[in-house]
Parts: structure tokens; sequence; C-alpha cells
């Protein structure tokens, strides 16, 4: 399997010397999909790439140094936007990983800019952002109405310029969702990266992360998460991820995080349980073009997903309204 030999290679970079070209182009494949190739590009020595990959991964690297530049110019946008804005902005995910150095930024590919601030400015923060350019991406009133009502973000923002998004965030989980994570906490501990922008401790970086890839999600992309916990993880106190980890009602979700980021990136000499070995399943199902299998498994952790973020009567009315206006899970 391609994603089993991207795991390896992220693991152990000196494995890929043992790769023939049908072994290159699944790994590549599996990389590109996971969008994890960056972060495979700055890992591997040259030494071991063929000269037919060189350029391939050189182009990753490339990309991967240009995302960063304009992830921080986003940041500096939003922090100069909200400049007067009475709270602090929080930044995170891949762009708080790259302003920071943190190893986890390492080659990562940054999509959109994801900010925490507190609830009671969200409509502050809102209509700055709109001053300063950015517009709905949600036409769609059902949506707005429903990242308005029970989600833990705004709707999307796309600047107008730039195209490029942000999510404005008040907390870490859907407020449907069953744990609850405490966001006052969080924002209460964030440590300065600038003299306006926050990101989030060593130990809520984890919980951040965990909760968004075993708490809310269905895994999709799931390999590039646990690789930003597994060296997210290296940075935490193992006392204080585990207070904090009860304290925002995922401390379940962490030590299975960490049982999962060591089996596939680290010794791998841990005790794997039946679940953790379905999510492994689940995180490894992709074959040797990088193309996702198991669709039913994906399908009962898409469904999962749902479930996890919302009481079964309102996951039934949602979906049947998704169902409606024609969405349909990959």
């Amino acid at each position: 399997m391609s994603a089993a030999l991207l795991v390896r290679a992220l693991r152990d970079p000196a494995s890929v010397a043992a790769l023939n070209a049908a072994g290159w182009n699944a790994l590549i494949a599996a990389a590109r999909a996971e969008r994890l190739i960056g972060t495979l590009a700055v890992r591997v020595d040259e030494g071991a790439v063929p000269d037919a990959v060189r350029p391939i991964l050189a182009d990753a690297r490339r990309d991967a140094e240009r995302e960063a530049r304009q992830a921080l110019w986003e940041a500096d946008r939003a922090a100069l936007a909200l400049a007067d804005f009475d709270g602090p902005v929080v930044l995170m995910k891949g762009t708080a990983y790259v302003a920071a150095g943190l190893r986890a930024g390492d080659g990562r590919f940054i999509g959109d800019l994801d900010i925490l601030v507190p609830r009671a400015g969200m409509d502050d923060v809102e209509q700055r952002l709109i001053a300063a350019g950015w517009e709905w991406v949600k036409e769609d009133p059902y949506d707005d109405a429903y990242y308005r009502q029970w989600m833990h973000e705004l709707p999307p923002l796309i600047h107008r310029e730039r195209d490029r998004m942000i999510d404005v965030h008040h907390t870490i989980l859907p407020l449907t969702a069953r744990p609850r994570p405490d966001a006052d906490a969080m924002l209460a501990d964030a440590v300065p990266i600038t003299e306006r922008l926050y990101m989030l401790s060593a130990e809520d970086r984890v919980c951040h992360a965990v909760a968004h890839l075993l708490a809310d999600g269905d895994l999709a992309g799931g390999l590039r998460n646990l690789w930003d916990i597994y060296c997210l993880l290296a940075d935490a106190d193992p006392a204080k991820l585990a207070a904090r980890a009860e304290r925002h009602g995922i401390a379940a979700q962490v030590r299975q995080a960490r049982r999962l980021a060591d089996g596939l990136y680290g010794t791998g000499r841990g005790r794997v349980g039946m679940w953790d070995r379905l999510v492994l399943r689940r995180l490894l199902a992709r074959d040797g073009w990088g193309r996702e299998t198991r669709k039913l498994l994906r399908f009962g952790f898409y469904l999962r997903s749902h479930w996890l973020r919302m009481p079964p009567l309102m996951l039934a009315r949602h979906l049947l309204t998704k169902w409606r206006k024609g969405h349909r899970p990959a």
C-alpha cells in the first residue's frame, strides 16, 4: 500500500534508498494525496533519491516554502485588520507551526488561515475583517445559519483580492459535539509569537490537533494530522498534557492519538486495541496510485464524524437537508 510506504519513509527516511521505480511512484502518489510531499521532501536525503525524483521533491520544497510565506503574510494582514480588536488573536494549525518555527511546520503545506478569538468578540472580528476586504463564501442561508448557531467558527471568509480564506474560531469543536473543550482556558494560556499574534500552549496544540482528528472529522487526510501530532508531542509535557486533555474532555482521544502516533511514526512498541486497528485501516486506505480504498469503511467514518458532531435527531435532519440539496459523501 502506498500509504504504508509513506509512513515508513517519514519514520525512517533512509528506507527510501531501497525503493524501485514502482515504489517511488507509489510513495510520491501517497505523499501528494496526503499533502505530505513537502514534509517528505525535507526529510529524505537527496543522495538516496533517484535523478528522476529529485525535481519532484525540489518543487515540493519550493511549494511548501511559498505556502509558508503566503500563510505568514495572511497572518500579518489579519493582525493588521484586527489591530484595534480588544482581545487575543491566536494562530492555529499550520500557520502557527511555521510562524513559531516548530518541527510540525517543516515542509508543511498550509491552506486556510485559522485563528481563535473569544466568542464574545466574534461580531467585532467579523466586521473588522469584512471592512478589510474579506467576503463570505457560504451563500446558502441554511449553511450560514447552521454555522452561526451550531458550529465552532464563523462561515468561511475569503479575501476578494488575494483569494485566501480565513476561518475564525471561538472554540475547537462544534457546539453540538459531545466533548466541550475549554476555549477560555486555551485563550488564557496562549503564548505570544509576535507583539499581536499568539499560538496555543504546547499541550493545547496537541489537544487541538487530536480533537480535529479523532473527535470531529472522518479521518480524511489523517496521516498528515497524525504527523502533526507526532511532532507536537515532542514539545508537550506528558503530565500537563494528560491534565489538559481531561479539562477539554478528550482524554481518551489524546491517549489513542499517542498510541497511533507512536505506532506509525515512532517506535511502534506500544499496545494497540481493536479500535486503534480500525482507525489505522482507515488512515492507510490508499492503493498504489494514491487513491482512497475501502469505500465502505470510509463511509462508516463519514457517518461517525456527523454522529460525533450532533445528537441523533439533529443529525438526521441535517443529513436529510444536505441530501435534498444534492450533497453526497465522496
